[in-house]
Formats: structure tokens, sequence, C-alpha cells
């Protein structure tokens, strides 16, 4: 496995996104804070556009959450006998770098499941039915990106339901899947909160890239081809360069160990 040039990360960024306005711009569920911006944009989707004077045809419902018997409330990965994966991406950042890694998963015939932070789909709500018209997964991830372990009961019901009803007008959904934030594992009463919102299951991971924490591509790399295995659920993050230009090395090794880059909803399927 070679190293991951910068000439090839320009390229990534390049040809998902055309430019990339730079910078890591979320924050890891265990780093410090991403900072906000004000929410100045609809979270509504845009009318239907018409074609030859009549409207086009308004997008199917997302999928609904699933319940899948035999798997825990909290599930950290799928069936070791799989030779799948699922790559899940904390959704928060510049939304070109979320498009060039989306496109980059795309053309090596990758699905991703990306969790939604409630704030960045106010600020970008095409970005919803981007996700899903690529075919991936779109959960929850929170509305504001905080630490929801250490809110009150009243305050972490909202946080869930605040970002369920932003995907709800989206998408016709509110997303397959719930992840906590700023935590790679939900307390039992976040998971309890999580079910009466209607998440069957939370989503959590046996493998963290700590791409938030910088490190820089190869690192990126290493890092999950060092742990994962069949049935992992990766942590990765939208936001960071590194990560995008990391992507293309990661799913050709996987591809070499016969393991296939899923949704979760496919790899527990």
């Amino acid at each position: 496995m070679g190293a991951v040039t910068t000439t090839n990360r320009r390229g990534v960024l390049r040809a998902g996104a055309g430019l990339v306005t730079g910078g890591a711009l979320a924050g890891g569920c265990g780093g410090a804070p991403a900072a906000s911006r004000a929410a100045g944009t609809s979270d509504s989707t845009p009318p239907p556009t018409r074609a030859a004077g009549r409207p086009t045809a308004a997008p199917r419902p997302a999928p609904a959450p699933r319940a899948f018997p035999g798997q825990p409330a909290q599930i950290t990965h799928g069936p070791r006998t799989r030779p799948q994966v699922a790559l899940t991406f904390h959704g928060q950042g510049d939304p070109a770098i979320a498009t060039a890694l989306l496109t980059a998963a795309e053309r090596h015939g990758a699905r991703l499941t990306v969790l939604a932070v409630g704030t960045w789909l106010d600020e970008h709500p095409s970005l919803a039915r981007r996700i899903l018209d690529g075919g991936h997964d779109l959960g929850n991830h929170t509305q504001r990106h905080i630490a929801v372990n250490d809110l009150s009961e009243s305050e972490a019901r909202a946080e869930i339901t605040g970002c369920a009803d932003r995907l709800k007008r989206l998408t016709g959904s509110i997303g397959t899947w719930f992840r906590p934030s700023r935590s790679p594992a939900a307390s039992a009463r976040v998971v309890g909160l999580a079910r009466a919102a209607g998440y069957p299951h939370v989503l959590s991971y046996d493998v963290d890239s700590l791409d938030y924490t910088r490190p820089g591509a190869d690192a990126v790399t290493r890092k999950v081809l060092a742990e994962v295995r069949g049935g992992s659920v990766v942590s990765l993050h939208f936001g960071y360069p590194d990560t995008v230009a990391a992507l293309p090395a990661v799913l050709h090794e996987l591809d070499h160990r016969g393991l296939r880059a899923v949704t979760t909803t496919e790899l527990l399927s």
C-alpha cells in the first residue's frame, strides 16, 4: 500500500467537487466542538421543477429505521462471517469536501452510511437528498453535535428529535440510524430516548479512524486497515480533506482483502 501523495489528494477533491474551499471544519466526537455558523438556510426541500409544462415527480420517501432481530440495542459491528464492512461518516463540515468524498466512494462502487448533524442540514439541506440519491444510508447524529450523554433527559430528547424532524421534512423519514454525538456509545438513557424517537438500534462502531485528530491521510489509512475486518463498522468524518485523500487507498486495500464497503443496512440485512 503506497503513500497518498499531495497530487492524489488534490485530484480526489477536484474530481469530486471541483473546488474545495478547504480546512478541517468538523470536530470529531472525541475532540473539541466544531465552530458553528448561524443557520440562515431554509431546511425545507425546494419545490418540484417543471419540465415541458409539467411538474416533476416528488422524490420517494427515504427508508425508515428497521429492527434487526438478534442485534443488540447498541450495534458496534455486523456479522463477522460476512465479507463486508460499513464505512460510517459523521455528517458535518464543508459541503464541497462531503460531495468529493461521496463522489469518490461512488466511483469505486462503495456505499456509505452518513450520520448527519441537524444544524448542518439546516445550512445545507440539499445534501440530504444528495446522500440518498447516491445509494447511501442517512441517519441522525443529533441536532447540535454536543455531548448528548451529559444532557438532561429533556435536553437529550430535544437533540435526538430535533435532527429527526429535519430529516423527516427533507426526506420523508427520520433516517435509518441514530448515533450519539461526542461519544462512541450512548448511555442507557440515550438508548431509551432514541428508541422512543423511532430508532430500534443505536449505531456505534468497532474501528475509530481518528481522522478528526488530523493525523494525515496515510495515518488514517493505516489506522483503518490495521483494525478493520469482516463485519466492522468504521467511524470517519466529513469535513477533512485528508479523509477524502485516504479513501481510495482504503477502498483499494479492502478490495484486495475481499471486503466490500456497503451501507450499514446492507451489512446487517
